[in-house]
């Protein structure tokens, strides 16, 4: 016989689950709800909202990463902007 894995849930669903045992005033409830088990939603309530160290220094670079992307789509577009002012006015001519 095999013995079951465990099953690994994301750090959204668990900061959701915490979230919905506050608003129903009820762990055994929000537990219920969601078809696991209370201990599950104490462990994550006592871990507290802060994210992993690994987590968040992922999180980091993703933000950082997504900026700097940001910042050269701007650039770009305003480029692209300028090319068809240019190319509008040309034709006019």
């Amino acid at each position: 016989m095999e013995a079951k894995k465990p099953k690994v849930y994301t750090e959204e669903f668990r900061q959701q689950a915490v979230a919905l045992s506050e608003q129903l005033g009820s762990v055994m409830k929000a537990a219920h709800q969601l078809g696991i088990s209370e201990a599950n939603i104490y462990s994550w309530r006592k871990a507290g909202p802060s994210m992993s160290a690994a987590g968040k220094s992922s999180a980091d670079e993703e933000l950082k990463r997504l900026r700097k992307e940001n910042a050269d789509l701007k650039k770009i577009n305003h480029v692209l902007k300028a090319a068809a002012a240019f190319f509008s006015q040309d034709h006019l001519k």
